[in-house]
């Protein structure tokens, strides 16, 4: 029992270590100030890692943008102006998620267009197939007769005794 329960502690524990990567000397002593720091961190993406954010990331461009993000909210900054500072700095790439704007219109379009695309092909097709499958071809009165002296005119198969 006692190792089942280590091991739960373990999970939790492990589970509980967030990767934030923030460091206790980046922390605003104002707690409303380094909330919005770290929402701000979640959205901008670590311009050496790519795939994480600033908030995640162990990079020092990514410690480096997490100050810079701190210093402007210490500035008095808007979220939106330390966003668009940062934009204006490092261009859109920084942003982990691309605003919705005519330049980025087909990255906000396709997925769900192919993805309707795609359900709608599925739709036709299971139609198309389903409408085969109940007509069932019916033969004309000479196919019928045809088949009847095909069959007549097969030799009786014996069973050997």
């Amino acid at each position: 029992m006692q190792r089942v329960l280590a091991a739960l502690l373990a999970l939790v524990l492990i589970g509980c270590s967030a990767a934030h990567a923030v460091q206790p000397d980046e922390i605003m002593p104002d707690p409303a100030k380094e909330a919005r720091a770290r929402d701000l961190s979640r959205e901008l993406r670590c311009m050496v890692c790519q795939n994480q954010s600033i908030d995640d990331s162990d990079a020092p461009l990514a410690r480096d943008l997490r100050l810079l993000v701190r210093e402007r909210i210490t500035a008095g900054d808007s979220d939106t102006q330390v966003m668009d500072f940062l934009v204006a700095r490092y261009g859109e790439f920084v942003l982990l998620k691309p605003r919705f704007e005519q330049r980025t219109l087909l990255l906000w379009l396709v997925p769900p267009s192919v993805l309707a695309g795609g359900g709608l092909a599925l739709w036709i097709y299971a139609r198309r197939r389903s409408r085969a499958a109940d007509a069932v071809m019916a033969l004309t009165p000479d196919e019928e007769a045809r088949l009847t002296k095909l069959l007549g005119d097969l030799p009786e198969q014996r069973t050997g005794s």
